[in-house]
């Protein structure tokens, strides 16, 4: 029987030899890798500083190209008589090959690349962001659409920027021409997207560019709550209101704050005469510092005038002003306070009686006449719901005359609410009240309906006790932190506020533990004290004649019993307010 051959495959040696000569191969490539890893390691000193030597030597390649053929010869000159100095010098040769190769080794280190453009989840965001402008920002017929579903967001993404978590901090876009960029709702719209897309819990600025169709959003900052109340440099008939953004004004104040003194940006209500915006509204929800608004104001305002608050929590918010010079009185109940705003509504129809005959005859206004008057009322809506039940007149309703005069007479109101309370304000509180302030937290509409605009931010949900907005008659709305000025008597008020809030009360002209807030413009009490104590406790109220060679410009008389009915009152034509019981 034959023998069957076997196969090729196992008898010849040629595939063998050959994965043999693979093997010797693949280590001969692995070899020659070593070496030149090695080497490498070697000669690197020598690669940078060639490295470098050439592109030093294209540089100057360059810079010979780039001179004029005129200036060629000069310069060839200059190199000549360099390389001779440093060929005579004494060892000039070895430091020029020193600084040569020093120069090369310079310029050919490997330099880190600097990473430009969004990061892949930046890139990620900006996609999402303008994925969500388009049903907003686009249109059917557009022939060319800037917003559409999977478009390039670099074209209408002109600028950007991102803070170190990552986080979207300034974006200008641009949108179309036809988008309705003059309607407040439109707006709104894309604000709301915007600021849900780039992250909540942030306030952003929204600067429309209705000219160049372009949108500018930017992060902002908190705005400084460490300065406290404090004697800010400003003169007559300037107010502060509190702090703003540094871009929203032009001017700042010289403050002392945790950090030291600096420079920050006010909130500036000017009143007077010449004032377009003389009385000011602020509303807020409970909490929110409308309160302590009211008190800065009025420490602000008793440097250069008198002070009349009302009180309408109850609470003495006020009390460190009482028996302090040029407060005319402090009151918290319903009797009190009628009487006393009868008697502002008098004192500025005898100032503008008074005013208005000496200019007849050519004669210089009276000076009682000429030192501001400033009306303070906290929750005058409270004490309209008490007189309403006891059958009383509305407090509101003394605050016409001052409201609507009371520029001409220097007599200005500030008026402090709730929110849900607003409704109850008089129409004359609402109409003359041309500075306002929104306080604590508060929506877009709410803002706009109590300041006339919108805010060009967007409100965040938890803010510090007096911050908010305000606007000053036709002007921008601007974001504000009211300076801390919380009550001295307070037991959670602290030290530092309580010493800063009574280094700026005047001087007291009454005993600490009087029962009767007497007050005389100039400090003086009355001289009878039956009169300031209401004739013995009598429920009636004494006449005050005056007599016939008084003037007509006399200083103003209060006497006002603390949570009594009694009340004596003279100045002007009228000279007594009698309080129904």
């Amino acid at each position: 029987m034959a023998r069957r051959p076997l196969p090729r495959i196992l008898t010849d040696s040629a595939p063998l030899a050959r994965m043999a000569n693979f093997a010797s191969l693949a280590r001969g490539r692995e070899f020659a890798r070593t070496a030149a890893d090695s080497a490498s390691d070697v000669f690197h000193p020598l690669i940078t500083i060639g490295r470098g030597l050439r592109r030093l030597a294209v540089a100057a390649r360059g810079r010979w190209d780039a001179t004029p053929k005129e200036s060629r010869g000069p310069l060839l000159f200059f190199i000549g008589a360099c390389v001779l100095v440093v060929a005579l010098v004494p060892y000039g040769p070895l430091l020029a090959l020193i600084a040569v190769m020093a120069a090369g080794a310079w310029a050919g280190r490997e330099r880190t690349p600097v990473v430009t453009g969004p990061s892949e989840a930046e890139t990620e965001r900006l996609r999402a962001l303008y994925e969500a402008l388009v049903p907003y920002l686009s249109a059917e017929g557009d022939p060319a659409p800037l917003y559409t579903h999977g478009g390039d967001w670099e074209r209408v993404f002109g600028a950007y920027a991102f803070d170190d978590n990552g986080r979207l901090e300034r974006l200008q876009l641009k949108y179309p021409a036809y988008f309705t960029d003059g309607e407040d709702r439109s707006r709104a719209r894309i604000e709301q997207v915007l600021y849900a897309k780039a992250g909540r819990g942030r306030e952003y600025h929204f600067a429309w560019d209705e000219l160049a169709n372009q949108l500018t959003v930017t992060v902002l900052g908190a705005l400084p709550a460490d300065i406290a109340a404090q004697r800010f440099v400003t003169s007559p008939g300037e107010t502060v209101l509190g702090f703003t953004d540094p871009d929203s004004v032009q001017r700042t104040l010289p403050v002392d704050g945790a950090d030291g003194t600096r420079d920050a940006p006010p909130v500036v209500w000017r009143t007077g005469p010449r004032s377009t915006e003389p009385h000011l509204l602020a509303l807020g929800q409970s909490g929110s510092g409308t309160t302590t608004l009211l008190r800065s104001i009025a420490l602000q305002a008793l440097a250069h005038g008198d002070v009349l608050a009302v009180d309408g929590t109850g609470t003495g918010e006020f009390g460190c002003l009482v028996g302090r010079r040029g407060v005319l009185a402090v009151e918290s109940g319903l009797a009190g306070a009628l009487a006393a705003l009868e008697w502002a509504s008098q004192e500025t129809e005898r100032r503008l009686v008074a005013a208005n005959r000496a200019r007849q005859s050519g004669r210089p206004v009276p000076d009682d006449t000429r030192r501001p008057l400033w009306i303070v009322v906290d929750r005058p809506t409270a004490l309209s719901h008490l007189a309403a039940a006891e059958g009383r007149d509305d407090p509101q309703r003394w605050l016409q005359v001052p409201l609507r005069h009371g520029r001409a007479a220097q007599v200005t109101v500030v008026v402090a609410d709730q929110f849900e309370s607003a409704d109850l304000l008089s129409d004359p509180v609402r109409a003359h009240t041309k500075a306002r302030v929104v306080l604590g937290t508060a929506t877009a509409e709410e803002v706009r309906a109590v300041l006339g605009a919108p805010p060009h931010t967007t409100p965040t949900a938890s803010v510090p006790p007096g911050r908010g907005y305000a606007r000053l008659g036709s002007g921008p709305v601007l974001r504000v932190q009211v300076p801390a000025t919380p009550d001295p008597f307070d037991d959670a008020t602290s030290e530092a506020h309580r010493e800063a809030v009574l280094a700026l009360l005047p001087e007291r002209t009454a005993p600490d533990d009087t029962e009767s807030l007497a007050t005389v413009d100039g400090g003086s009490a009355p001289s009878d004290p039956a009169r300031a104590n209401g004739a013995d406790g009598a429920d009636g109220v004494d006449e005050a004649e005056p007599s016939a060679a008084e003037p007509v410009g006399a200083a103003a008389r209060v006497s006002i019993v603390k949570g009594g009915d009694a009340r004596t009152v003279t100045g002007g034509s009228r000279e007594a307010l009698s309080a129904d019981r």
